[in-house]
């Protein structure tokens, strides 16, 4: 989808920014970009929407050659959201997010719909909301409203420029969480910028460490976490404190406290609501003493939903994978490897006693708190 092929930034001033630059980056994938200051992280996001313009090399996105196209059309048809937000004071929230599509000539009917649906999207009721100006607006809410605006025209690149970085701890994460899952829903091409570790092995497919204008790895937050390139990545992702921790982690430091169950004798009805309330699809279905006695997934649930002589436990699963508090992360990451699972219970003397995703299995090994 984006390709850099031998891509080198020099300044007036002498600077090499960037040296040979090679990255390949598939459709809908979210690939981060980290490193020190000065790195070049910025510069090379900026170089895919034509703010900054290459030394020498080509960048093709969707296998076109950006020189060849026009950079006001090119930004129209890329997203872009940066720390600082840049939503217009005066405008209303629904006239800053209809901004692009209004440009490229969209029908009023249709412009309304999008924004209404992003608003959505983002949780954020679009007859409270889209009347409202940017100052009536929290961090975090302006935040997701930059978020969508780069996504209303509905673009197939989205560039992201450290867009969390200014905002509070806890907003910064639901944001993460946010976008994760937007993500698993829109399945853009984004390309992200940070400097954070932690954020970019929480929302990354693939991640980018640079240093002096160079790539120096490219790769899964898994295979970066267990084979660093070279010292420099070891020294920062803190490689030594993974290394000395890895072999100790177990399901009990990288489960979920909080999971969504419900009973086997419940209704199908009553178990959609569950997982609509949770943002899940799938549930744990446990008895009353909180064993473990299966799982119900929403695609199985929508099959039988028509039936309502039917209960959870006439369409559950079993479960096949599980893992206990002491399981290694070993273990743990060769289930998720083999099996091909989402998601594995952590079971205690037969009770269910928490949930690991992938997610939460990396931020438990990036020293990440866990939800409770």
């Amino acid at each position: 989808m984006i390709e850099f092929k031998e891509v080198n930034k020099t300044f007036p001033d002498g600077f090499q920014a960037l040296k040979n630059i090679n990255l390949h980056i598939h459709k809908g994938e979210l690939v981060t970009l980290i490193g020190p200051s000065g790195c070049g992280k910025t510069t090379t996001m900026k170089m895919i929407n034509r703010l900054l313009e290459p030394s020498s090399g080509e960048i093709l996105v969707d296998g076109k050659d950006i020189k060849d196209q026009n950079p006001v059309e090119l930004r129209r048809n890329i997203g872009y959201v940066i720390q600082q937000i840049g939503l217009f004071p005066h405008m209303t929230i629904e006239e800053n997010v209809a901004l692009v599509p209004k440009l490229k000539g969209w029908s009023k009917d249709k412009y309304i719909r999008r924004v209404d649906e992003l608003l959505e999207l983002v949780g954020l009721e679009p007859d409270v909301f889209k009347k409202r100006y940017p100052s009536e607006l929290s961090g975090g809410q302006q935040q997701r409203i930059g978020v969508i605006r780069a996504l209303a025209a509905e673009p197939p690149v989205v560039l992201m420029d450290e867009p969390f970085s200014a905002l509070d701890p806890i907003s910064r994460e639901q944001l993460q969480d946010e976008l994760v899952a937007l993500q698993d829903s829109i399945q853009k091409t984004i390309v992200f910028v940070t400097h954070d570790m932690d954020e970019a092995l929480k929302i990354a497919d693939r991640i980018a460490i640079m240093h002096e204008g160079q790539i120096i790895q490219l790769d899964t937050p898994d295979q970066i976490l267990r084979h660093p390139a070279n010292q420099f990545v070891e020294e920062f992702i803190g490689e030594e404190r993974m290394n000395k921790e890895m072999g100790g982690k177990t399901a009990r430091s990288l489960m979920l406290s909080k999971v969504a169950t419900v009973k086997g004798n419940r209704g199908l009805a009553e178990a959609l609501k569950v997982m609509k309330s949770y943002t899940v699809d799938s549930l744990m279905v446990t008895n009353q003493k909180g064993e473990l006695e299966g799982v119900v997934e929403l695609d199985v649930l929508e099959d039988h939903y028509g039936d309502e002589s039917k209960k959870v436990q006439d369409i559950m699963d079993e479960v096949k994978q599980f893992a206990t508090t002491e399981t290694s992360y070993t273990d743990i990451a060769e289930m998720f490897a083999k099996h091909e699972v989402k998601t594995i219970p952590v079971v205690e003397d037969g009770r269910l006693v928490g949930l690991i995703t992938r997610s939460s299995m990396m931020r438990g090994l990036a020293g990440m708190k866990q939800l409770v």
